[in-house]
């Protein structure tokens, strides 16, 4: 079991604890003090507690990734993302690049942003799509050195990353949307992870969309597997099966995904309770349908229409936007999905 730290979390000598308290007070405001006072914290901790520079290393070099990726995605937070994910080796011909470059193009028209991997193949297609200014690449240095690829126009939008870690929390955290081309060992891997982090409650719900060009069985194969040895064997839940879609066409993508956020806006949790903002109120018809038909994934009550909660409130956190709230079970991610897809029909 992981001891968790006091919650008066200090260093426990009176003028060091006083230093990180000046600091603190000097460079963020009230509402971030008591976080930056724990990461300072936290930061003398780890220089009295090791001497091992590879793990200051690593910190360091983690620490500086993730506070400049913040910067360059601060200003673009209110425009929704999609991440695209692929081979780095697909050339200009294969069918694959051709499809991520016709869905770049029109997913930007429609003022979406994409995030590529900023490599070559599916990435460089991506990129190469999108319109002038929307799109962003998060590249990974290598020791044969993957190259950005020339079409990133703004270079303040392109982040170079040492770790895979940092780099992947980053397309997860700054995207609204994934969607996963034919690839190698690191698409399945960032597809997997993406899967495993809305199953278990650790991403948000979004749309993860298997796209498969005409004449290929990459996703279709893929998917037997998945049904045939992960589902069948009892190691994932049915309802985990509509975490994902598999589509042929950029077409077809792009409606899946506007349609998910047709009528769900987000998710919010407070004080143990769900919350559903909406872009506008359903139908009382509709939440009739979704109490009956989702009444498993509650732990007791009803979904029901509410204002803004206390806590959202206070934060001032899309006040003008209806909420559905319920006593959700922190377990069932697929059929929270299939839920948000009732939702969005209405």
């Amino acid at each position: 079991m992981i001891k968790r730290e006091p919650k008066d979390y200090r260093i426990g000598d009176k003028n060091v604890d006083n230093l990180i308290n000046d600091l603190t007070c000097e460079s963020c405001s009230a509402e971030t003090e008591g976080i930056l006072r724990e990461i300072l914290t936290t930061a003398v901790k780890l220089g009295r507690e090791s001497d091992d520079k590879g793990d200051l290393k690593l910190v360091n070099n983690a620490l500086k990734e993730l506070r400049y990726s913040f910067k360059i995605f601060s200003p673009y937070r209110h425009v929704k993302k999609a991440v695209i994910f692929g081979s780095a080796r697909s050339k200009p011909s294969s069918p694959e690049y051709k499809m991520a470059e016709d869905f770049a193009r029109k997913m930007t028209a429609k003022g979406y942003m994409v995030v590529t991997g900023g490599g070559p193949g599916v990435m460089e297609a991506g990129n190469k799509g999108a319109s002038m200014g929307m799109e962003f690449a998060l590249n990974i240095r290598l020791p044969f050195e993957q190259k950005p690829n020339p079409y990133i126009y703004e270079k303040q939008k392109i982040i170079s990353f040492k770790y895979f870690f940092t780099r992947k929390l980053i397309f997860i955290k700054e995207t609204d949307a994934t969607v996963l081309f034919p690839g190698g060992f690191g698409t399945n891997d960032e597809g997997f992870e993406m899967l495993t982090l809305i199953q278990t409650g650790k991403s948000k719900p979004r749309p993860i969309l298997m796209m498969e060009p005409e004449g290929s069985t990459y996703w279709a194969v893929w998917r037997r597997f998945v049904n045939n040895e992960l589902l069948r064997n009892g190691f994932i839940e049915k309802e985990d099966m509509s975490l994902f879609r598999t589509v042929r066409t950029a077409d077809e993508a792009i409606r899946y995904i506007e349609e998910f956020y047709r009528v769900y806006h987000s998710i919010r949790y407070v004080s143990g309770r769900t919350v559903l903002r909406l872009n506008r109120k359903i139908s009382e018809k509709t939440l009739a349908a979704i109490n009956r038909k989702f009444k498993g994934i509650l732990t007791g009550g009803k979904i029901e229409l509410s204002p803004p909660l206390k806590e959202e409130i206070e934060k001032g956190e899309h006040l003008k936007l209806p909420r559905l709230v319920m006593d959700f079970d922190f377990r069932s991610y697929g059929r929270l999905t299939e839920m948000i897809d009732v939702i969005n029909r209405d």
